[in-house]
């Protein structure tokens, strides 16, 4: 379905959003900081039950659209990559209030709770719908099979490092939730820096036209 070489990119790109601190890695954290590793890891659960669900209303809406319309493939692209933009400036603008929401205290909740509010992240998740609409279907090769099956496919891999690299937030955080807790202003870099990189990544997308998979 896929050839190497636009696989490994895709991995690529991928990852390096996925790393980008967003609200869903601030959630996780604040989480972890509260309720340790369990807790952390119930809503890593959540968070991707939430993408998955994403994941597959953009496979069956976005694919048909990218099946049969370069305009409007391009009208998604140029809308994504400004709505990432917008993302990286909120982001910037409203660190202080970030920083307060990951440090501040968080009652004790039961398993199906945190389910269910991470869940809420993951769905409702601008930059993973950002990042959904505006690069899936860079990837996706009109010839090679079902167009929604290939973003099904690519939106799984997704979630997959998101977990993957959640996970490893959860097992740092809980192990330093003192050293974050005295330093508010270290989750303040956090969002600064996740906010830059959003920006980046928006811009390089707007002047970036080359579809990978049908270069």
């Amino acid at each position: 379905m896929f050839s190497a070489e636009t696989l490994a990119a895709f991995v690529v790109a991928a990852f390096v959003m996925v790393v980008i601190p967003g609200p869903t890695v601030l959630f996780t954290i604040g989480r972890a900081m509260a309720l340790g590793r369990l807790g952390g890891f119930l809503s890593i659960l959540g968070t991707a039950l939430g993408s998955i669900l994403l994941v597959v209303g953009v496979a069956l809406g976005v694919g048909t659209v990218v099946a049969q319309s370069v305009v409007l493939f391009t009208i998604v692209k140029v809308l994504g990559a400004g709505y990432l933009i917008f993302l990286g400036i909120q982001a910037i603008r409203h660190r202080k209030d970030t920083a307060a929401t990951v440090t501040g205290p968080v009652a004790r909740r039961s398993g199906v709770r945190l389910l269910g509010e991470g869940f809420v992240v993951g769905v409702t998740n601008p930059k993973s719908i950002a990042f959904f609409l505006a690069i899936l279907p860079q990837f996706v090769d009109l010839h090679a099979g079902s167009v929604p099956m290939q973003l099904l496919v690519l939106g799984t891999i997704v979630v997959a490092i998101g977990v993957a690299c959640d996970a490893i937030w959860v097992l740092l955080a809980s192990a330093a939730r003192e050293w974050f807790g005295r330093s508010p202003r270290r989750i303040e870099a956090m969002g600064a820096t996740g906010g830059s990189l959003m920006i980046a990544l928006g811009a390089f997308l707007l002047v970036w036209s080359e579809k990978p998979a049908n270069a």
